[in-house]
């Protein structure tokens, strides 16, 4: 008893990025959530992600692609044409991005590279709706690195659902955003007891050691 208690204090989240066993998850970073109609309707959500979150994500992206991290990206997109496959809170919260559309693909600023997963999803938690868990697995990974849309939404499902599966969460303060900056401030102080919490600076600064 007294050997797996004392393994137990020795496992921290203060840990290193390791090259093929972490990897950045770029959530929902797509046509879809950030365009120009935003602007209006969601003028907090559109600066913070204009100025802010997306040039974070794309300092990270290229940092992890020079040290060995694995760079995944999940969007929100139907399986099928008339979206029948969606999730019930996606049908509900009438969600639908159609499968192949300009709204489904990831942004420029931060398009994936030619070997980089991007899988579609028709949920908050993208490990609900995807095989994510398996590939992840597959490859080895051990360290999630959380950024992107929507904060109070599908960042937090995932952090947390990342965690109840024994994975190492890391989440991005700076390279996330939920419609507002008190929505995004009250959704970081919900999960943080599930994550690591850094800033960009931070995570590079781990990624160049």
């Amino acid at each position: 008893m007294a050997d797996k208690q004392g393994d137990a204090a020795k496992l921290t989240r203060d840990r290193p990025i390791r090259a093929g066993r972490a990897a950045l998850l770029v959530v929902d970073v797509q046509n879809g959530t950030f365009n120009a109609a935003q602007q209006a309707i969601r003028p907090e959500f559109h600066h913070a992600a204009a100025t802010r979150v997306i040039p974070n994500i794309a300092r990270l992206i290229a940092a992890c692609r020079q040290a060995g991290v694995e760079v995944i990206y999940t969007v929100m997109e139907n399986a099928t044409a008339d979206g029948r496959d969606r999730s019930l809170d996606y049908k509900l919260s009438d969600i639908f991005i159609a499968r192949g559309s300009w709204e489904a693909r990831v942004l420029a600023a931060v398009a994936p590279g030619e070997d980089e997963m991007v899988i579609p999803k028709t949920s908050s938690s993208l490990f609900n709706s995807t095989n994510l868990d398996y590939l992840l697995r597959n490859i080895g990974i051990e360290d999630l690195i959380v950024t992107g849309f929507l904060t109070d939404q599908c960042i937090d499902h995932t952090v947390k659902d990342g965690a109840d599966r024994g994975y190492y969460v890391t989440c991005l303060p700076d390279a996330c955003m939920a419609d507002t900056e008190a929505r995004h401030a009250a959704a970081l102080q919900c999960f943080a007891g599930y994550c690591r919490m850094l800033g960009t600076e931070a995570l590079l600064d781990l990624l160049s050691r």
